[in-house]
């Protein structure tokens, strides 16, 4: 009887052990990262594979190409979903990234401070000495780098009436104290001085083997009035943006550290709740658009995933980085509609497009 009682007691365990473990356990797909060796691999993934609407895909390809797109990238997990180039243009093309480039130089500025060069806390002063603004010294000194990577230097936007983006000390002029006033401004390019006197190399040295050689991306920087704008091909634009949804990972090397990355990507102060240190932030509860000190409820592009953020640059350059989705999209081009310095009306029709995709 004992053997009997003892032969169900193991048959029921082994049934319920069976009833426990999924006969298919779902596997989650590791993320890609394309290989650094100068190749053009690159590991694709299409539509059908997905489960998104091939329907969808025409009238979005259509639109880009009416609304002066040179290319478009959809990455997901690192594969490429989409890849299309319009008007001419093609893979090895360089296109230039505008304001969208102010990420790299955020980036840069966390690289610099891990390698021990600078602290974002610091006085920008410390770095290029004082007399870099027109401003009282007591004024001057309040400007931290944290400030410049925010845009609340407190410098005034405009000079003699119109928006100014020279970044000469004569042009640099108080409007309020460090850290009262959002304004979407050229002088955050002054932290690329900093990093270069803190480095004792070049910008565009210490750039190229700290960041863009470690991401296998080619382009360079080029001096543009008062400006240097970084010119790559999309896919190098898409590296970026693969590491970004990575949180400054590239493949198994961190980088930039994470925590920097997270705090770069999350509201960054209390005025323009949708800015980070230098990414602009979807879903918050207001926002700022560049040359306005107005405050906007709502998210800056509705049509577009909450968690988004974003690197976007003048005339419709943009970087989306959707981690809920583990999705990048890279859109280069001309304006879309009228010359813009970052944002435009095309963000939101745009998304209404690409969500068709999914939805």
């Amino acid at each position: 009887m004992k053997n009997i009682f003892l032969l169900t007691f193991i048959l029921l365990f082994l049934t319920n052990c069976s009833s426990d473990s999924s006969p298919n356990p779902v596997v989650e797909e590791q993320m890609y990262f394309p290989p650094n060796d100068g190749t053009t691999t690159w590991t694709t993934k299409s539509i059908a594979d997905l489960g998104w609407n091939q329907s969808a895909v025409q009238p979005l390809l259509d639109y880009l190409e009416l609304k002066n797109s040179k290319s478009f990238i959809i990455l997901v997990n690192g594969r490429i979903v989409m890849e299309n180039y319009f008007n001419e243009h093609s893979a090895t093309t360089p296109w230039y990234w505008a304001s969208a480039g102010k990420t790299l130089t955020a980036t840069m500025t966390g690289i610099a401070q891990q390698d021990g060069f600078l602290s974002i806390n610091d006085k920008v002063s410390d770095y290029i000495g004082t007399g870099w603004t027109s401003e009282t010294l007591a004024q001057e000194n309040l400007i931290t780098n944290r400030h410049l990577l925010t845009m609340t230097s407190g410098i005034d936007d405009y000079v003699g009436g119109v928006y100014s983006d020279d970044v000469d000390p004569s042009s640099l002029n108080y409007k309020a104290d460090a850290g009262t006033r959002w304004a979407y401004s050229n002088v955050y390019v002054k932290l690329q001085d900093v990093i270069a006197s803190a480095s004792g190399q070049t910008w565009s040295a210490y750039f190229n083997s700290g960041l863009r050689d470690k991401l296998g991306m080619t382009g360079t920087w080029i001096q543009s009035g008062n400006n240097v704008v970084y010119w790559s091909t999309t896919r190098s634009m898409a590296r970026f943006g693969l590491m970004a949804l990575n949180k400054g990972k590239w493949n198994t090397t961190q980088i930039i550290n994470e925590t920097y990355f997270n705090q770069a990507t999350s509201t960054s102060q209390n005025i323009n709740l949708a800015y980070g240190y230098l990414w602009w932030l979807n879903g918050k509860a207001s926002y700022h658009l560049p040359q306005s000190q107005l405050q906007l409820n709502g998210s800056i592009i509705p049509t577009a995933p909450n968690d988004m953020f974003m690197a976007l640059g003048k005339n419709d350059q943009k970087i989306y980085i959707i981690p809920s989705k583990k999705m990048v999209i890279i859109r280069m081009g001309d304006a879309a509609d009228s010359e813009n310095l970052a944002l435009s009306d095309f963000d939101e029709t745009l998304w209404t497009k690409i969500s068709a995709l999914y939805q």
